[in-house]
């Protein structure tokens, strides 16, 4: 059997084009509820628009911006609230299906 070698890695990040692209991504990852795989999902957008300008945009430093949305931990909701807002989104609740 031979080895498949010298594939690009894939990064999301690449594929995140559109408003659209990115409030869908951002939409499935709120329904799993895991604190840690928002925040890596808020990287992997921060990472699409620009994390310099994302600083600017936030008031915090881009060390911080890439530690907290790492995924190895959750960030503050005030981080997660600043993020989303400087991306130009907000959040909406809905009542569960059913409830």
């Amino acid at each position: 059997m031979s080895k498949i070698t010298n594939l690009p890695d894939f990064d999301v990040a690449d594929y995140l084009k559109s408003d659209a692209d990115i409030a869908a991504y951002l939409s499935v990852v709120l329904e799993d509820g895991d604190p840690a795989l928002l925040a890596a999902t808020m990287g992997d957008i921060a990472r699409a628009r620009g994390m310099t300008q994302l600083a600017r945009d936030t008031g915090l430093s881009r060390e911080s911006l890439y530690k907290s949305l790492s995924g190895e931990r959750a960030p503050s909701s005030d981080t997660l609230f600043k993020v989303i807002k400087a991306l130009g989104f907000k959040l909406t609740v809905e009542p569960l299906s059913g409830a």
